[in-house]
């Protein structure tokens, strides 16, 4: 069984359209990268995907249910924006996630905290947006979930530390989930992608395994989204 089904899913702002009739399967164990640029939609259908928008046509379907309270627990969502209490210690947000979700290891989570050199008393306050960024990423890769959603998880990184987080992310979540990655950083994510998503205004352009698209066109992952869009 498909780990997610996306049906016709439609998404409008008024009279704005900002998803039109979209398809999409995401089997488990695959890395995915939901690639576009600014604009394109991502955020929009990630977003229908963690039930935080309804759709305006279609549905969403996980594990061939429709998107609920079931699924939510199954699904971990990293946003592009920071959610955290600044005011609480990354040692206070620990406890919060351990009270909130079931499905959080706090000793995975301390150790992927000591890898990114991320100390357990510091003040959200006092951490900059890349230090933020990586303890929101900590936060959700340390749930045992069949779906990880990354909403631009490396726009705020500097370029030296995304190999380390990228590796942080293959060491952190099991064969078996699947991990749906959005971003507009192609060449600095290629190497993990099992399977790739072009979305451009709202629709599906392509959809492909990235080791057929490279032996296809004789082009990366990157090359071929330059091509498409003229970037």
């Amino acid at each position: 069984m498909a780990l997610l089904t996306i049906n016709h899913l439609s998404k409008s702002f008024g009279e704005e359209a900002a998803l039109t009739d979209v398809n999409l399967t995401i089997e488990p164990g695959r890395i995915i990268g939901l690639l576009g640029k600014n604009g394109a939609g991502k955020t929009t259908l990630l977003k229908l995907i963690c039930d935080l928008l309804t759709p305006t046509d279609g549905e969403v379907l996980f594990e061939g249910a429709p998107i609920g309270v079931e699924s939510k627990k199954e699904i971990a969502f990293l946003p592009e924006r920071t959610y955290l209490d600044k005011s609480m210690t990354i040692q206070q947000t620990l406890r919060m996630f351990q009270d909130f979700y079931d499905n959080f290891d706090v000793n995975k989570a301390k150790k992927l905290l000591a890898d990114l050199d991320l100390p357990e008393d510091r003040q959200i306050s006092k951490l900059s947006k890349g230090m933020q960024e990586k303890l929101q990423l900590v936060l959700v890769m340390a749930r045992k979930a069949k779906l990880y959603i990354l909403d631009e998880p490396l726009g705020g990184v500097d370029p030296a530390t995304r190999d380390y987080i990228l590796d942080t992310i293959l060491r952190s979540f099991d064969d078996g989930a699947s991990l749906l990655i959005s971003t507009h950083l192609i060449a600095d994510i290629e190497r993990i992608l099992d399977d790739v998503i072009f979305l451009d205004r709202g629709k599906v352009l392509l959809t492909a395994q990235a080791d057929d698209l490279r032996n296809e066109t004789g082009l990366s992952v990157d090359d071929n989204f330059r091509r498409m869009f003229k970037c």
